[in-house]
């Protein structure tokens, strides 16, 4: 069984059991959120496909952590006008550990 859950504007495909990093949520380590836009269920009788979300579907997730990832340079630069810029950015992140759907 998995799902289809959208969080942070992207689109996932979650198991149970799946651990995954998505985009910072406001939750404490150890708290427990819930994914109510899913778009698809995948059951072992079918599919269910929302229009756009399946009414009454619900993803349970616990948050192992809060962090950062690695830092990515950006370096702008144009030849011959002397001009460069170096910036460092490092994404925050929620990693999750889904561990029930409810379809």
């Amino acid at each position: 069984m998995y799902a289809i859950i959208v969080t942070g504007g992207k689109q996932y495909k979650v198991a149970e059991g799946d651990t995954l990093f998505i985009e910072k949520l406001e939750a404490a380590e150890g708290d427990t959120v819930t994914f109510d836009q899913v778009l698809a269920v995948a059951k072992e009788d079918g599919m269910v496909i929302g229009s756009p979300v399946v009414e009454g579907a619900k993803v349970t997730a616990s948050v192992l952590k809060n962090g950062k990832a690695k830092k990515v340079i950006v370096y702008k630069y144009k030849s011959k006008k002397g001009y460069h810029k170096k910036q460092g950015h490092r994404q925050p992140y929620t990693k999750v550990q889904i561990s029930a759907i409810e379809a």
